[in-house]
């Protein structure tokens, strides 16, 4: 794959950038020091929350949880983050979550669920689960479920369990997820050795979730392994091109249309994994940033504006 003429300057310096404090093998370090350096990482990209933006660090039935929030929000979000379910945390995607809420206007829930390997699948559902019942219950506000690599993952996941039994899920916009696609063809294979996620980087964190064998049909673990796609709500999927879980987001908006729902998914050339981070610094990641925005308020407003 000729990353050289896919990928633009700004995203090989993000890349570079990124390889400073979290090299290309941060799989093979023990998963305390994969935390450090992710978490030091994390803060070398870190902007201040906009102004207005205000937090409040709250429990969710016992999950950690950060609310934003920027004036008198009808809707809420509640995101989940990325991380390979192994790293990352509430500061990890604290701009993230800010950003959204001062470009939309709505409440922002950000989820602390419980990491891998210490706490194995499925607990990191069931706190997103929780969390989400919790805010449900909590402000009764029309809501967005929405996340990252990981945190897309999760937000696929509780959408699809709970499609019977939320009446106010009025959309989900998922990122650069992974959804448990086949790993052996497709942008698994194209994308291998992708830089800042490869094949082998997917199957170690596939791994290290379950501590052992990966569980087959269960869509808690991998959403496109249900058998029904039905009822789900509006779904925008975006994704890097250069990544290997690319098809995974392309294939589960063809589930949910062939099942009669509405679903778009967004290709974003030239950008990897994990670009969220290089919003700032990458024209292509800003515009792709802009994108999620506002996606996720027209889902909020009950718009579709993809037809």
């Amino acid at each position: 794959m000729d990353y050289e003429r896919l990928i633009d300057e700004e995203t090989w310096a993000f890349i570079r950038r990124t390889a400073e404090s979290y090299p290309d093998d941060a799989v093979e370090l023990s998963i305390e020091d994969q935390r450090g350096v992710y978490d030091v990482m994390c803060k070398d990209f870190r902007q201040p929350r906009p102004m207005g933006v205000e937090t409040e660090d709250r429990r969710a039935d016992g999950v950690p949880v950060r609310i934003y929030t920027a004036g008198n929000p009808s809707r809420t979000v509640i995101y989940f983050h990325g991380g390979g379910f192994v790293v990352g945390g509430l500061d990890s995607h604290d701009d993230v979550c800010a950003e959204l809420c001062a470009q939309t206007g709505y409440r922002v829930i950000a989820v602390d669920y419980r990491l891998c390997p210490e706490h194995a699948h499925p607990a990191q559902f069931h706190d997103s689960w929780a969390a989400t019942n919790w805010a449900v219950q909590e402000f009764q506000d029309p809501f967005v479920l929405a996340g990252d690599s990981a945190g897309g993952n999760l937000a696929a996941a509780v959408s699809q369990h709970g499609r019977t039994q939320f009446d106010n899920l009025l959309g989900q916009v998922l990122i650069y997820p992974g959804l448990g696609g086949d790993s052996s063809r497709g942008s698994y294979k194209e994308h291998a050795h992708a830089p800042l996620l490869t094949l082998e980087d997917v199957s170690f964190y596939e791994k290290v979730r379950c501590c052992g064998d990966v569980p087959e049909n269960d869509p808690t673990f991998a959403p496109l392994h249900d058998t029904d796609f039905s009822g789900l709500p509006p779904t925008v999927v975006v994704t890097a091109d250069c990544d290997p879980l690319r098809d995974d987001g392309a294939i589960y908006c063809e589930q949910i249309r062939a099942a009669g729902g509405q679903a778009h998914c967004i290709n974003e050339p030239g950008l990897v994994h994990g670009y969220l981070r290089a919003r700032t610094m990458v024209k292509r990641a800003a515009d792709s940033f802009e994108r999620i925005s506002v996606a996720i308020e027209a889902l909020g407003q009950q718009i579709w504006p993809y037809d």
